[in-house]
């Protein structure tokens, strides 16, 4: 089901296909501009960012970017989150560090031969 263009109201669930993509009106399964959203640039540099939303101000150090499957990424995890003496996780492809670490990370990063670029703020 399609929205028109001119209506204020846009369709979030039909029961016919089930959750709808606000932006097309195509069903999530079919929707192309929601894959295409979520896919991380693949430039072969790891960005280093730091973020507080959604954790009550507390700090985050992200770690995105990387050219590993999951096991080697969570493998890296464990070895980072040591040197930096906190704790993580690794979510979609991201790490997690609790923390502003991105100088020690940084570091840590060149030494394993990749290019590091830091994002946001």
């Amino acid at each position: 089901m399609k929205r028109t263009r001119n209506s204020k109201s846009s369709l979030v669930y039909s029961t016919e296909t089930g959750t709808v993509f606000p932006r097309c009106g195509e069903a999530l399964a079919l929707c192309d501009c929601a894959k295409k959203k979520q896919k991380q640039p693949e430039d072969g540099i790891v960005r280093l960012m730091r973020e507080t939303k959604g954790r009550k101000g507390k700090g985050v150090t992200l770690i995105s970017g990387l050219p590993l499957d999951n096991a080697a990424l969570k493998k890296l995890a464990k070895t980072l989150k040591q040197k930096c003496g906190s704790g993580g996780s690794v979510k979609n492809g991201v790490i997690e560090i609790q923390g502003e670490h991105r100088d020690l990370l940084e570091k840590e990063l060149l030494d394993l031969g990749y290019r590091v670029k830091r994002a946001g703020g």
